[in-house]
């Protein structure tokens, strides 16, 4: 699973992108730059993991991870090729999700995107608007295709009436300035519209790059207050993070970066934020496997069945599986160990109907 950070350029989306990967990609203060996008893989942050591994002693630990990709800086006519910008939207096309970085700080050493233009004024709102533009302006051409083709196709097939009738709604609040994502659909509805591949239909996060001085008091930041209200029309997450911060945080062993949160006055960074919030933006869970030789976090959507979680161990498991020994994380943690847990009735055995919840310590019966 992917996720594309996008913005304009020079918001931080290189400098964020460094920090989560621990990369060195150029971030420098520029108009523009490669099209190439940046891919790197990312440990998904789990305490859990901490306390199986000293319980089983074991020798590894192995967390849950999802891939981030750094795109380059969407410019206005990115839809029509501008700057690359037919390579920009192809990348945005391929991921799962969006983290949409905004420039929330100050700072007259850093070109804004507009000064091109002679517009010197920092605002969210603008910014925002250009790259959800570019994205809605692409879908557009997909939807105005489509309709032509479903018209073609109802003087033959009257079935296609409401295929039709949900296109062209669709195209008028495109046509409105909106993202495809704020509409809700119902499930059938979502089957006749996610067959066509739309850019703002894809689901975001909003990552509000502030000032150093901002994060100990963000409300007191009017950039952010004024990207929290687009997040708000759009019922999508906002992340207040600063990216300088975070990637100097980055340098840092555990106990020197735990003493630099607490020093800001931070129970937990915002990358670890951004990276949770993430996993749960593309309907993630993990699942929990331990042992002496490793204690291991498993990826598999919201809503898999024991067996399709087996299978992700290996796909023995999946054909031939019995049965799932579960107990739920939080009753382990609370007993103390898996012998206490079972004496009190919390270890389950589940079949091939369980749904598999987020913390379920699970080991596999299974006979091929």
């Amino acid at each position: 699973m992917k996720l594309g950070i996008v913005g304009l350029p020079n918001v931080g989306k290189s400098t964020l992108f460094n920090a989560l990967t621990n990369s060195r990609v150029d971030a420098g203060n520029y108009l523009s730059r490669s099209s190439n996008a940046n891919l790197g893989m990312v440990n998904v942050p789990d305490e859990r993991l901490d306390f199986l591994t000293k319980l089983h002693k074991s020798e590894k630990t192995i967390p849950a991870s999802i891939e981030f990709i750094d795109i380059a800086g969407l410019v206005q006519g990115s839809s029509k090729g501008e700057g690359g910008g037919n390579k920009f939207l192809s990348h945005i096309r391929e991921v799962d999700a969006v983290i949409h970085v905004v420039r929330c700080f100050e700072d007259d050493n850093v070109i804004h995107v507009n000064d091109a233009s002679g517009d010197s004024r920092l605002d969210p709102v603008s910014d925002v608007d250009i790259v959800n533009m570019e994205l809605i302006f692409s879908d557009m051409e997909i939807i105005e295709r489509r309709i032509e083709r479903v018209k073609k196709v109802l003087k033959g097939d009257k079935s296609v009436e409401k295929e039709l009738k949900l296109l062209e709604e669709l195209s008028e609040v495109l046509n409105d300035g909106k993202s495809a994502r704020t509409i809700n659909y119902t499930p059938e509805e979502e089957l006749i519209i996610d067959e066509s591949p739309l850019l703002s239909r894809k689901k975001i996060i909003y990552v509000a790059n502030v000032g150093e001085n901002d994060i100990k008091n963000i409300s007191a930041n009017e950039y952010y207050n004024k990207l929290n209200e687009i997040a708000k029309s759009e019922n999508a997450e906002i992340i207040p993070i600063c990216a300088k911060i975070e990637a100097e945080i980055n340098e840092l062993d555990e106990y020197e970066k735990t003493e630099f949160l607490s020093d800001l006055g931070i129970e937990k960074s915002g990358l670890d934020k951004l990276i949770q919030s993430s996993y749960r933006l593309l309907g993630l869970i993990s699942f929990l496997t331990a042992g002496p030789k490793e204690t291991k976090a498993w990826t598999i959507k919201k809503g898999s069945k024991a067996p399709q979680a087996a299978g992700k161990i290996h796909s023995d498991f999946e054909r031939g599986f019995i049965r799932a020994e579960t107990v739920a994380f939080n009753d382990l943690l609370e007993c103390g160990n898996m012998n206490i847990a079972k004496e009190r009735g919390l270890v389950r055995s589940e079949g091939k109907e369980y749904v598999v919840c987020d913390g379920d310590v699970i080991l596999f019966r299974f006979n091929v």
